[in-house]
């Protein structure tokens, strides 16, 4: 990457595919924004940028990247596929940018020392904590299967509660439908890979609408 692409990219921001650190010194946490661009639609993280823009670059950027790197082959679970490279913005500082690919082994997990794992998610410029409902479709999404469902009392139920709202969570259809959570939970994920629905994930609580293209048919 050329430096002026660089300062074009850091000029735009952070958003859903690009984020920004200053150090490296506390992989453990920055090792949640790789996960979240593998999980998501990928991206890419500079170090040696603040959030206000300011490109200041790293005095010892090899070390910055041996520390990163280290961090994701201990933190991360499945492995990733990403690469780094090192521009130099003046004679003894550089950016490291590392652009990690969006994955189709997901969901992606941080492991920490007690064997806990938390997969996290992209939007918009910040990453988060998947959900229950996220992780499954990640998980049962992989590849381009048809995703069939048999139509039944709940799932009218479901077509009836999102015709009076613009979009339903998975305690409000559990409640409307009387049926368990777990039961709601799966009916709302098997809905969006069937893309009768569409999910959208918010760090305190996920929503579901009918899809564009379902409506439209």
């Amino acid at each position: 990457m050329e430096l002026r692409l660089l300062k074009e990219l850091v000029k735009r921001g952070e958003g859903e595919h690009v984020e920004f650190k200053l150090k490296s010194n506390h992989p453990e946490k920055i090792v949640r924004e790789v996960v979240a661009f593998a999980n998501t639609g990928g991206g890419k993280l500079f170090v040696g940028v603040g959030d206000d823009k300011t490109i200041k670059g790293l005095k010892d950027a090899e070390e910055d990247e041996y520390t990163l790197t280290k961090a994701i082959d201990k933190y991360i679970f499945p492995k990733i596929n990403y690469k780094t490279e090192r521009i130099p913005i003046t004679p003894d500082r550089d950016v490291l940018v590392m652009t990690i690919l969006r994955s189709v082994d997901k969901p992606h997990y941080v492991v920490d020392g007690t064997g806990n794992r938390q997969a996290y998610i992209r939007v918009e410029d910040k990453s988060i904590q998947a959900s229950r409902e996220m992780k499954e479709i990640m998980r049962r999404g992989r590849g381009e299967r048809d995703v069939r469902f048999q139509y039944g009392e709940k799932e009218e139920k479901l077509m009836k509660l999102l015709g009076e709202k613009e979009s339903v969570t998975v305690d409000l259809f559990a409640a409307f439908a009387g049926i368990p959570r777990k039961i709601a939970s799966n009916t709302l994920v098997v809905m969006v890979l069937a893309r009768i629905l569409e999910v959208h994930p918010h760090e305190m609580i996920d929503k579901f609408t009918m899809s564009m293209a379902y409506q439209s048919s």
